[in-house]
């Protein structure tokens, strides 16, 4: 499922603020403190942050000049499938 540096931003910030909307008295059962779904949360919070400086590395290795066959092979996928993934956000987006 490609994702472009805008949607992973997005999902960032949104994990961000459901994680903050969380109220553990709320979900807590008597044999819950509602740990469990913070740890859910944060694990998603890692997930998006990573998948985002994935996407920022591989524009920046194409800003590098690094071709697609290059970064595939570090991907560990094909070249079709990296830049299908990935073409769009390398390609549009500022490196910073």
């Amino acid at each position: 499922m490609p994702r472009t540096r805008a949607q992973l931003q997005k999902a960032l910030s949104d994990t961000e603020a459901w994680l903050d909307s969380l109220d553990p008295a709320a979900l807590a059962s008597p044999d819950s403190d509602g740990a469990d779904l913070r740890a859910i949360g944060e694990a998603l919070r890692a997930v998006a942050a990573s998948d985002l400086s994935l996407a920022e590395q591989v524009a920046r290795a194409r800003a590098n000049g690094r071709t697609w066959t290059q970064i595939a092979a570090v991907l560990g996928v094909s070249k079709q499938a990296a830049r299908e993934r990935f073409g769009d956000s390398a390609l549009h987006q500022p490196v910073r």
